[in-house]
């Protein structure tokens, strides 16, 4: 006679319970003239499990630097850690803040060569006095480059199109950040995995200004 299938953990409890957390996550980020806008939803999930609904996935690695974090909690918090730690050490070797670049090929090298191990897709974005405002998609495999606006994680799928379609080059701050909070306001209405509130922030010569979109102030859209 067959044997029922035990779906609970090894404990006895829930299978959620011992899943991975992961920002399951809608990120994105747009250049702008004289700097840059990153975006991205607050949900973390544990297997269907929402873990957080207010995690803060704009994650500081310089004053003028930041990355956009989608895929294992644990795995991105990890990585930003130690490029921070790498990029201290560097801007005391050089005397001055790091490039954008150079912040992102410590990203791209730390993804690739643990492309096995680790679950990471990676926005990096900031403002130097070299190029200004820049962004870096480093999807998960490790791949790098650079480019105009990227968006990541599980809800990006969902807005690709409505990016090709509305992005346009030249935008301002204003337009930049209104764009920004639009698209990700709709990864979260139609994806699962994004939600919570809307986190927002501008960097540029003067570094980070920082933004939290939530109830009304989310723009929603029909639910069929």
């Amino acid at each position: 006679m067959a044997m029922a299938q035990d779906l609970s953990g090894s404990r006895g409890m829930p299978d959620w319970t011992e899943a991975e957390h992961l920002t399951g996550t809608t990120i994105m980020a747009v250049e702008y003239n004289g700097g840059v806008v990153i975006c991205a939803d607050s949900r973390t999930t544990t297997g269907s499990y929402i873990a957080n609904r207010v995690t803060d996935k704009l994650t500081r690695v310089t004053d003028n630097i930041y990355c956009c974090r989608s895929g294992s909690a644990a795995d991105t918090q990890s990585i930003a850690d130690v490029v921070n730690y790498y990029l201290d050490v560097h801007s005391v070797q050089i005397g001055e803040a790091p490039k954008v670049a150079t912040a992102a090929s410590v990203f791209k090298k730390m993804c690739y060569e643990n492309r096995d191990r680790i679950s990471a897709g990676i926005i990096v974005a900031g403002y130097d006095k070299y190029k200004g405002g820049q962004v870096f998609s480093i999807p998960l495999g490790g791949m790098c480059v650079r480019c105009p606006f990227t968006v990541g994680g599980s809800g990006s799928g969902y807005v690709y199109g409505l990016c090709d379609k509305t992005f346009k080059e030249g935008m301002t701050k204003e337009e930049c950040i209104e764009w920004a909070k639009t698209t990700v306001a709709l990864a979260m209405s139609r994806d699962g995995s994004s939600g919570g509130v809307i986190r927002l922030a501008t960097i540029d010569k003067d570094g980070i200004q920082r933004h939290v979109f939530k109830g009304k102030d989310v723009p929603s859209y029909f639910q069929g």
